[in-house]
């Protein structure tokens, strides 16, 4: 018992149910106005969050201890279950803020393109470790898997979802980098991408979505219009000054910020907490990815280590969209703040992928704890009597 629970990263287990419980307190204080007007309760968007978070514990409990290794074998599975998802939400998805990307199950809206961040996330890390040998050649070893990643690609642009294609094409490459390619050929895929991104965005342009880009970078020219949100963030974040103005006591959830709940809950915390809110989320998601990142130098398995980049990065990723986004450092694309904005599919997710990190975790520690445990056999082996009784004498 006291090995299995050397084995726990507690560190990396708390954070994000922390971070997941802050975000319901926020997710009502955000959301209850609202809800009011809709004639639902005030705390239905944070009781349906809620629901998530009890479904996110259970997976989240079920991953830490399914062992990582097993997700290479079920790689070619997921990536068929990513495809057909995907294309059920073509035939059968429901419409929400402009973009066909849900499927209705009941009460409850499922967002397949979330699903599809950690089943690439496996599938890359698996066929990556099996091209280390030749990850040099292009060819054999880095294009194959590029093409199934391409093809999920236009399937999530065509909803269309901007952001969360953005978000995979940023963990692919990650993942990719990792994997050992030459620097050179990761130049090339990511200017390949970024024109195909272009020249895709130019063709599925609208007028909404050329608004976003204006309205991120000039706000202020359509204060009524196209840049009315990004303002409302911004009055939203300067209010709340370095304590803000308290839970609950916000002013622009209350019908000026829009989507206040989801994609701008930092500016709510940034005005209901103010910079100690802020600096506090920061603080969580940058150990979640830092801790990730580290259990991924530790782990000697190539599999396990791509694995927990991709996690990691794809925690740091999210968040950076969200944060330019209500910033104006980058075009609002309609991405959650990673564990504390409302949505269920990207909780459950999120939770997961933990699970997975925190196995990974666990036989990074146990591995450790074999060889600490080896290392003092042989030296109490190679200590004489003497020099034992000493040290038995000594800590008494």
């Amino acid at each position: 018992m006291t090995q299995k629970k050397k084995t726990f990263d507690f560190l990396l287990m708390i954070s994000p149910i922390v971070l997941a419980c802050f975000g319901i307190v926020m997710i009502y204080s955000a959301s209850m106005v609202t809800s009011v007007m809709k004639d639902e309760p005030a705390y239905y968007m944070a009781l349906k969050q809620g629901i998530w978070l009890v479904l996110g514990l259970v997976v989240f409990v079920f991953a830490s201890y399914f062992k990582y290794t097993f997700y290479q074998k079920l790689s070619k599975w997921i990536v068929l279950i990513m495809f057909l998802s995907l294309l059920a939400v073509e035939f059968m998805g429901v419409t929400l803020n402009s973009s066909q990307s849900w499927i209705k199950i009941g009460p409850f809206s499922i967002q397949p393109a979330e699903f599809v961040k950690i089943g690439l996330i496996i599938y890359l890390s698996s066929i990556y470790t099996k091209k280390l040998a030749y990850i040099g050649d292009f060819f054999k070893g880095v294009l194959p898997p590029l093409v199934i990643t391409c093809a999920l690609l236009g399937l999530i642009i065509m909803q269309p979802d901007v952001g969360t294609a953005a978000i995979v094409f940023a963990i692919a490459c990650t993942i990719i980098f990792s994997s050992g390619i030459k620097f050179k050929h990761l130049s090339l895929l990511m200017l390949i991408g970024l024109l195909v991104l272009v020249a895709v965005g130019v063709q599925m342009s609208t007028d909404e979505k050329i608004s976003r880009f204006t309205g991120a970078y000039q706000p202020f020219e359509d204060p009524e219009d196209s840049g009315y949100q990004l303002i409302q963030s911004y009055i939203a974040i300067g209010t709340g000054g370095v304590s803000g103005l308290g839970i609950g006591q916000g002013i622009q959830k209350l019908g000026y910020l829009t989507q206040a709940e989801s994609d701008f809950i930092m500016a709510v915390i940034a005005e209901e907490l103010g910079a100690f809110g802020v600096l506090f989320v920061l603080a969580m998601i940058s150990v979640i990815v830092l801790r990730g990142l580290f259990i991924a130098k530790k782990c000697e398995n190539p599999f396990g280590s791509l694995l927990a980049i991709g996690i990691s990065s794809m925690v740091g990723i999210q968040a950076c969209i969200n944060l330019g986004a209500i910033s104006g450092l980058l075009p609002i694309t309609g991405v959650t703040l990673p564990f504390v904005s409302y949505g269920g599919s990207s909780l459950l997710v999120l939770l997961f992928s933990m699970g997975i990190l925190n196995n990974i975790a666990r036989h990074v520690n146990y591995q450790r704890f074999n060889e600490e445990t080896v290392l003092t056999e042989n030296e109490e082996t190679k200590t004489s009597p003497v020099t034992k009784r000493f040290r038995r004498n000594f800590s008494s």
